[in-house]
């Protein structure tokens, strides 16, 4: 009897050190992991949470918020015509510039993707200029090249080509905007030539003995292989797109006649020129919504065109 309560005692006091040691385990790895959680709570989580609160206020910065409901969300459907323009001018930018990115990026990919004398030279070269990204330098080069007595217009008068104003032109100033975020391909190349260094090369080679041309080996192996990568792009660059702001902000101020007027220029104006906090607080939830139902209806659409080799290279779903 007494040797069955010492080994109970044994096992109750074994159990009771791993709990501690578990314990002690758990909270090593929260006091690891802290600093991150505080940013994420302090920096992330807490200003979501705010601004979904403001966007149904007045709210000016100088006062304390009023509740108005859902008068915000009203005026901007139902009365506020700069919301629709800004709408219309973001999904024609994204339209158009995000395809011409992925075109030229996949393009600037292939020819990388030889195995000729100083090939790094060149890849380093043309991904040099990303490394600026859409800063404030690059936009105000764009607006020099592009001015009415910019670059592009000195190049054309060479050929006897009367140049035109191409920013202060609403029929090509959004255009303009297009190929400066087509220009800023290096990030998205990179992607692509990984992408393109992971297609086994037996498949080509397979191709090439049934006599399969470039134009079939790129349509029937290139693309397939790399759909996810194209689908990773896509929709980063449909969300980098919707978020398009500096270019805007700098090169046009949304102008000529509201033709480059992007919604997050928009978005910060009301928030930053007119202090309208809650109103700002729902246009950026409107645009989270587009881009999270845009992001979704993309994963739904890529089961019918990207393809899985763990799945043996057919489309998901």
């Amino acid at each position: 009897m007494i040797a069955k309560t010492s080994v109970y005692q044994e096992s109750a006091l074994s159990r009771l050190r791993k709990s501690a040691a578990f314990g002690r385990q758990h909270i090593a790895g929260y006091l690891f992991i802290s600093p991150w959680l505080i940013g994420f709570f302090l920096l992330t989580l807490w200003p979501i949470v705010r601004s979904f609160y403001l966007s149904f206020t007045e709210y000016s910065l100088l006062e304390d918020p009023s509740w108005v409901g859902l008068s915000n969300y009203e005026e901007i459907f139902l009365r506020d015509e700069i919301f629709k323009q800004s709408l219309k001018v973001t999904f024609t930018f994204v339209l158009f510039s995000v395809p011409l990115k992925l075109l030229f990026s996949l393009m600037v990919a292939m020819l990388l993707n030889r195995s000729i004398r100083g090939i790094n030279v060149y890849r380093t070269a043309i991904y040099f200029p990303s490394l600026i990204g859409g800063s404030i330098a690059v936009s105000v080069l764009w607006r020099n090249m592009f001015d009415l007595k910019g670059y592009v217009n000195h190049v054309l008068g060479w050929f006897g080509i009367q140049g035109v104003g191409w920013l202060s032109n609403p029929d090509t100033s959004l255009a303009t905007l297009v190929l400066l975020n087509a220009w800023q391909f290096g990030s998205t190349m990179v992607i692509f030539l990984a992408g393109l260094k992971q297609i086994p090369q037996d498949l080509y080679e397979s191709a090439s003995v049934d006599g399969a041309n470039p134009l079939r080996k790129f349509f029937h192996i290139t693309l397939p292989m790399l759909s996810p990568v194209m689908f990773f792009n896509l929709v980063l660059g449909v969300i980098g797109s919707f978020q398009m702001f500096t270019s805007a902000f700098i090169i046009t101020k949304g102008g000529p006649a509201n033709s480059t007027y992007m919604y997050a220029l928009f978005l910060f104006e009301k928030a930053f020129k007119h202090y309208q906090m809650g109103y700002a607080s729902a246009l950026a939830w409107i645009l989270l919504i587009i881009i999270a139902v845009l992001t979704a209806l993309n994963f739904l659409v890529s089961k019918y065109w990207v393809y899985y080799e763990s799945e043996g290279g057919r489309a998901n779903g």
